[in-house]
């Protein structure tokens, strides 16, 4: 904090920074990105980035890691599934559309293609933001797997393992097109059929 600034003004300038620098990343990559860019969208100096953030490097760690707040909302998300076998497909299509819906929203996605980027300059930031985002996000979903197996409701041997095909019957094809494309290329109506094919395909292997 500089000498004699407020605690809010300080915490407005901090958030703005983190805002500006999210933004610089993810539109210039982490190569491509100066602290002068990152000041200048902030609306402030860079004697004041550098007083919040000592360089580079921790300031990309501390936008990475802070999109990890995010995942509790999916935790939850994950979590209610009702044990309800008359409804189960229709439960879990109702989850597939809405874990579709936000895991391929612009933002998450140009989020993971930075993170992967940077992987072999940062592996530990890389392994950090999958073990606090992601894998929790596949715990969670195991556990309603698992609670859903014992109610006899879905045949599962590893709940773990159930939660990682279910994600990926869901995401391969939008989240690769979108990898390899720069930005998202499927249309609502595309998520509806992933989402729907999905469920059918993984009710099959475990229903």
């Amino acid at each position: 904090m500089e000498a004699n600034e407020p605690v809010g003004r300080s915490a407005r300038k901090h958030q703005a920074i983190m805002e500006a620098a999210t933004a610089v990343f993810m539109s210039k990559g982490y190569a491509g990105t100066s602290m002068d860019d990152i000041a200048k969208l902030a609306a402030v100096s860079k004697q004041t980035v550098y007083k919040h953030f000592s360089d580079k490097e921790k300031l990309f760690a501390e936008i990475v890691l802070a999109t990890t707040d995010r995942v509790d909302a999916m935790i939850n998300l994950v979590s209610d599934v009702p044990a309800d076998a008359e409804a189960l497909e229709e439960n879990l299509l109702r989850l597939a559309r809405q874990f579709l819906t936000a895991l391929t929203q612009p933002q998450v996605l140009q989020l993971r293609r930075l993170i992967i980027a940077n992987a072999d300059t940062f592996p530990d930031l890389g392994a950090t933001w999958y073990e606090q985002g992601f894998e929790r996000v596949l715990a969670g979903l195991a556990g309603t797997f698992r609670h859903l197996a014992d109610r006899g409701l879905l045949r599962i041997d590893d709940p773990l393992l159930a939660a990682n095909h279910f994600s990926g019957l869901l995401l391969w094809i939008p989240v690769n097109k979108a990898m390899f494309h720069g930005s998202p290329q499927h249309t609502p109506a595309e998520l509806e059929d992933y989402a729907r094919a999905g469920v059918r395909a993984f009710l099959a292997a475990y229903r």
